[in-house]
């Protein structure tokens, strides 16, 4: 069964444990409520933050529920999802989020993005929000680049508030004797764990009601199965269901238990007994009982 064949066999209005979910529609686990707390924190601060977690622990959705919280109309936001632009790539990311033409050269560069940051501020009365997704990828270069950018007015404000998601080896990382100064700006840290078993069963049952059921389609033991092992780790959770329910369906046993008999050699002469009566309307192939 393919994925198209679910939403007609469960009667989902669309398809459940899927990342296209408005940030409205989110679960919200006890653990992504405290990271959305902390993140409008630094927001509030003009502070520089760190969001760590494990690969598909909700780190980018919390974000992403953060800044849609945000009213657009005093709020900037520049999303930085590739860490690979290098140092340079930062400033000039930075520039064209905030309507600018990027001057080639760095030197002119670096204060070309100092002065747009400023301007938004001042100017334009909105408060920038830098997100960096993946910054444990983040070359030493970059960081200390990051560093530098929340200087401002002999180091008495900062012009952006900035916020850091990466992986738990980023905040080991931070705390090396050569990125110490990056480290003491950090205004805020929080890992972000895994979901409780309650949590599982609950996160299961929001995205199948966003998909049209309200009735419970998996086992109490199925659920701790998956709780087990994912985890509680959003993605996999959501991986893991999915395949749950591909494999629960019928066409699905039927392929995997009880392939259809091969058909006849075209070489096997014909046989030339008796056939047996056949009770009226039922097939010859039939098989009562045997599915």
């Amino acid at each position: 069964m393919t994925l198209a064949q679910l939403k007609p066999y469960y009667g989902f209005s669309r398809l459940p444990f899927q990342r296209q979910i408005p940030a409205s529609a989110l679960y919200r686990s006890s653990s992504h409520q405290e990271a959305l707390a902390r993140i409008a924190f630094v927001i509030e601060q003009e502070a520089l933050g760190l969001l760590t977690g494990e690969v598909g622990s909700g780190k980018t959705v919390a974000a992403r529920a953060a800044v849609s919280a945000l009213d657009a109309s005093r709020h900037t936001v520049i999303y930085l999802a590739n860490p690979s632009i290098g140092a340079r790539g930062l400033y000039h990311q930075i520039v064209l989020s905030l309507g600018g033409e990027p001057r080639f050269h760095t030197a002119a560069l670096i204060p070309q993005a100092h002065e747009l940051l400023a301007h938004e501020r001042a100017e334009r009365g909105k408060r920038v929000v830098v997100v960096i997704d993946e910054a444990h990828l983040l070359a030493p270069a970059q960081l200390e680049e990051i560093r530098l950018l929340t200087n401002a007015e002999m180091d008495s404000e900062s012009p952006f508030a900035g916020i850091l998601l990466g992986q738990p080896a980023l905040r080991k990382r931070l705390r090396l004797g050569s990125f110490a100064a990056l480290d003491q700006r950090l205004a805020l840290r929080y890992e972000l764990p895994g979901m409780s078993p309650e949590e599982t069963a609950a996160y299961l049952r929001h995205h199948l009601t966003l998909a049209g059921r309200d009735d419970a389609l998996f086992s109490d033991d199925a659920v701790a199965l998956l709780h087990q092992a994912s985890r509680g780790i959003p993605r996999a959770l959501n991986n893991l269901a999915l395949q749950a329910l591909v494999a629960a369906t019928p066409s699905r046993k039927r392929s995997s238990t009880n392939p259809p008999p091969a058909p006849p050699s075209p070489k096997s002469p014909p046989s030339k007994g008796p056939r047996p009566p056949q009770a009226s309307g039922q097939s010859a192939t039939a098989h009562p009982g045997r599915e």
